[in-house]
């Protein structure tokens, strides 16, 4: 039923010229056991699964995306990216003030906000050839950064209900171990992998190099996620290492059928989350969840892209690509609403924004987006044709 659903909505949204992932969305709203028809029940098993298309996706990402690239918005990413965050908190806040909210209720919805769907952000990059744009390798850069405070907020959301010094310090703790374990990992990784990749390329077998680079892509997600951090990080480092190799980009193809059916099973997750019927009270609710989404993550990321020096082009092409959330968003709504921080409605608003958000930045890049690429393209040409 799942992928037939996700053919069906992607063959629609096709045919309509409509990105794909609006159609796999769509699909796993139609097959939701929140509306009528035939539906999944067992809707944590597909999450489970979905979980694999992140990896899978991050990991091409990590094998295509070089270090020079990252280090090029290395300053936009390291100092920027914290910068927003601080922003959507002091946002968040704002609200609860208006709206005479408990302060860490707008706090945890700061948090939750300003993070962008990384899978939704790749994907729709990746359909427009705009990965390796100015805008799309800053995009690249924010959404790793956040990818890195959501397993920070994780530790620190619940220590929101009581600030004990105890606490934190336990937290700090935490969040140090995990980062001193995982860098002599992938320090010994990055000079064995390379070489294991080249003796087993050499024994002439697509299936053994297929099983190798998914085997080093999920023991690398799996050791990053053990020390708390989390899959999508590892997933994207265990890239770069296979991505250091003359053979990253045989090893990619041949994982890249794989990657795209984990994908379009974990949009149809998306959609199954959604409860329609729970939302006919909670409207206003939910149109301003999806007005901080919108028009507050547009200003915020356009102005901190711009104060770091870049175009005006590149700083609203960034922000048009981050205005939405995704499924970081549920990891941190879930969690705060475990801690108490937030109420059950407001938690089922925050699943409703991330569908509403992620098919109008889909349209945004419908009807904004190839521009940038396009310019590169043209750019490189001239180059060629001047050299």
């Amino acid at each position: 039923m799942i992928f037939a659903g996700a053919f069906l909505g992607g063959a629609i949204a096709h045919r309509l010229r409509q990105p794909v992932i609006i159609g796999y969305v769509l699909a796993g709203l139609a097959l939701s056991p929140f509306t009528p028809g035939p539906s999944v029940h067992d809707v944590h098993s597909f999450e489970m699964m979905a979980e694999v298309g992140v990896i899978l996706l991050m990991f091409s990402v990590g094998v295509e995306f070089s270090v020079p690239d990252l280090l090029s918005v290395k300053w936009v990413a390291l100092l920027g990216a914290p910068l927003g965050i601080g922003l959507f908190a002091a946002l968040g806040m704002g609200v609860a003030w208006i709206l005479r909210w408990p302060p860490t209720q707008g706090l945890a919805i700061g948090f939750m906000i300003c993070v962008a769907s990384t899978m939704v952000v790749l994907r729709l990059l990746m359909e427009r050839g705009e990965l390796l744009t100015p805008s799309g390798r800053v995009m690249m850069g924010i959404t790793l950064m956040e990818d890195l405070a959501v397993v920070i907020l994780t530790i620190v959301l619940p220590a929101l209900s009581s600030f004990e010094p105890s606490k934190l310090l336990a937290v700090a703790w935490e969040i140090g171990k995990a980062f001193l374990i995982l860098a002599p990992i992938l320090l010994a990784a990055w000079k064995v992998v390379p070489k294991l990749l080249a003796r087993i390329n050499r024994i002439g077998s697509m299936e053994l190099t297929l099983l190798f680079a998914l085997t080093v892509c999920l023991a690398t997600a799996a050791v990053t996620e053990a020390v708390g951090l989390s899959l999508a990080l590892g997933a994207f480092l265990a890239g770069l290492l296979v991505g250091s190799s003359e053979l990253a980009h045989t090893t990619v193809q041949s994982t890249l059928s794989l990657r795209d059916a984990f994908v379009a099973l974990f949009f149809v997750t998306v959609g199954l989350l959604i409860n329609p019927r729970a939302l006919a009270q909670d409207w206003p609710l939910l149109l301003l969840m999806v007005g901080l989404v919108l028009v507050g993550k547009f200003v915020i990321w356009a102005s901190v892209v711009r104060l770091f020096r870049y175009s005006w082009e590149t700083s609203w092409r960034t922000a048009m690509g981050l205005t939405q959330i995704g499924e970081f968003s549920f990891i941190l709504a879930q969690t705060s609403r475990q801690a108490g921080l937030i109420t059950p409605e407001l938690y089922n608003v925050v699943l409703a924004a991330s569908l509403v958000t992620i098919l109008v930045n889909a349209a945004l890049f419908r009807a904004f987006g190839g521009a940038g690429a396009k310019a590169t393209l043209l750019s490189a040409a001239q180059v060629v044709s001047g050299s």
